[in-house]
């Protein structure tokens, strides 16, 4: 396992790369603004409407939800909203305040894990650091590769880790969510197929489908990557993913996160809900992806609407209270904790480097 010298970043200026099998495959390592030009899609040999086919759905599903949130805020009765905001028990707001902070400690073994599989040594504090900050701030601002990944080489390249490797433990990063996520809903649609179906509409058989197709995505990925190493080539950027054992714990460990992310919501609902937990993961799980595809930062706006949508036979007020104060506490206030762990981390380094410039050296003594 490769160490990383915490020294390496101050001669990175004068230093080349080190050849980076990871990083591309004629072996010279691809900088971090290359990895997320290769990420986007090739629009070469195109037709212009497919170009434009993403962004437009995206933009088409941002547009329907704000436009279904408009209508269900013109019937709010905001009295009744401010009571049901401050209604909270202050049992309510320390269960929703725990597993926050378990869900966020969930994500840096997504970092973990990462590192691991790309053999590198990274102190513990570095890891949580540059996780915390980067999923706190990418939660708020959206468009996770830039934002989140940005933030992950400011930390993690100061300690030596060269750009091809910071977006290998990007993609691993993701990798584990989405593994989550699927694992999350399979078992929510399998466990709870018609509970779902009452809250969303749907036939329990569908319900059951779709938890099914689930499941055998993850369970043949992970069959996929037991039986051989497998590595995807992006336009020269090579990945070699994990294998079955990793992977089960990228499983596990996104499951998990998902599940704490979704208790802090579910705490905070009113009481006499009647929603069962499992039942609940697959309608958070649903607002989740949807946020993701949508585009919208942190899924504002297209989140709330799935799970008022959703919990329409509960009062909207009750319920739109319980979701403002999740974003306080999932997000805005994790989100000014980073701000303020970044700027100490900046100050720290520029006082660092003022003490190395200002110290004597024991050559001319």
């Amino acid at each position: 396992m490769n160490y990383i010298d915490p020294s390496a970043h101050r001669n990175a200026a004068r230093t080349p790369h080190a050849p980076d099998a990871q990083d591309r495959d004629d072996g010279r390592p691809r900088s971090f603004g290359e990895f997320q030009a290769s990420a986007e899609t090739d629009s070469a040999g195109k037709p212009r409407w497919l170009v434009w086919l993403g962004p437009a759905a995206s933009l088409a599903i941002f547009s329907a939800c704000l436009f279904v949130l408009f209508r269900i805020a013109s019937d709010l009765d905001l009295a009744e909203l401010h009571t049901a905001f401050t209604a909270a028990s202050a049992r309510q707001l320390g269960l929703c305040v725990a597993f926050a902070a378990l869900s966020y400690v969930l994500l840096t073994g997504y970092d973990a894990m990462a590192l691991r599989q790309l053999r590198l040594k990274v102190p513990y504090r570095t890891t949580a650091l540059a996780s915390f900050t980067s999923y706190a701030v990418s939660f708020n601002l959206g468009f996770p590769l830039l934002t989140g990944g940005t933030i992950r080489y400011w930390i993690y390249a100061s300690r030596g880790m060269r750009p091809g490797k910071v977006a290998s433990l990007t993609a691993i990063a993701g990798l584990t969510f989405w593994l989550g996520m699927g694992m999350v809903l399979a078992w929510s649609l399998l466990r709870k197929p018609e509970a779902v179906a009452e809250l969303t509409y749907t036939n329990g058989g569908l319900n059951r489908l779709i938890g099914f197709a689930a499941f055998a995505v993850v369970a043949g990925y992970l069959f996929w990557v037991s039986i051989a190493r497998r590595v995807v080539r992006i336009q020269g950027w090579r990945l070699e993913l994990p294998g079955f054992r990793l992977s089960a714990g990228q499983i596990l460990i996104g499951a998990g996160d998902v599940c704490a992310g979704a208790a802090a919501l579910y705490v905070l609902l009113p009481a006499g809900h009647g929603v069962d937990y499992e039942t609940f993961l697959a309608i958070y799980v649903v607002a989740v992806m949807l946020g993701i595809v949508s585009h919208a930062p942190g899924g504002l706006g297209v989140f709330e609407v799935t799970i008022l949508l959703a919990l329409s036979a509960l009062s909207r007020e009750q319920v739109l209270g319980s979701l403002l104060l999740f974003r306080i506490f999932y997000y805005f206030v994790p989100f000014v904790v980073a701000l303020a762990l970044l700027g100490a981390y900046e100050i720290s380094n520029r006082l660092e480097n003022a003490r190395r410039v200002f110290k004597p050296d024991d050559s001319d003594v």
